[in-house]
């Protein structure tokens, strides 16, 4: 694009927006295609308005609905594409306060597109309406 970020680079600055419904949020993307069957991973720097450590964000993490936290501190206690294959959470690890910024974090996403992405997303959504407003 115009900018010199891809288009697919400007989605996910325009999706985390659009969701969290507050334009001022920045994103700083870089997206790049590597050849694997299913999955998207990313690497995901957040800046907070309050010190969270990294035992706090797990702890949330661990807690929230569609995530599985995979995060020990040893050769291959990270999630990979192969974890998320074929399976619906989303999965993070690599949960780490960032040595670059008092107020940041740094963690591992990875999840299986296929499965959990607009579809599995829109009926999960769709289970939450009808448990709200029908029960």
């Amino acid at each position: 694009m115009e900018n010199g970020y891809t288009k697919e680079e400007m989605k996910m600055v325009w999706e985390t927006q659009k969701i969290m419904e507050d334009d001022t949020i920045l994103v700083n993307p870089t997206a790049v295609r590597v050849p694997v069957f299913y999955g998207h991973s990313e690497a995901v720097h957040i800046e907070t308005k309050k010190k969270i450590t990294a035992d706090e964000a797990r702890a949330l993490l661990e807690k929230a609905p569609g995530v599985q936290v995979m995060d020990e501190r040893e050769p291959g206690g990270y999630p990979t594409p192969v974890d998320a294959a074929g399976t619906d959470p989303t999965y993070v690890g690599r949960i780490r306060e960032d040595v670059s910024h008092p107020l940041g974090l740094d963690l591992w996403v990875v999840s299986d597109n296929v499965r959990k992405g607009a579809a599995l997303n829109s009926v999960q959504i769709a289970e939450i309406l009808i448990a709200k407003y029908l029960d």
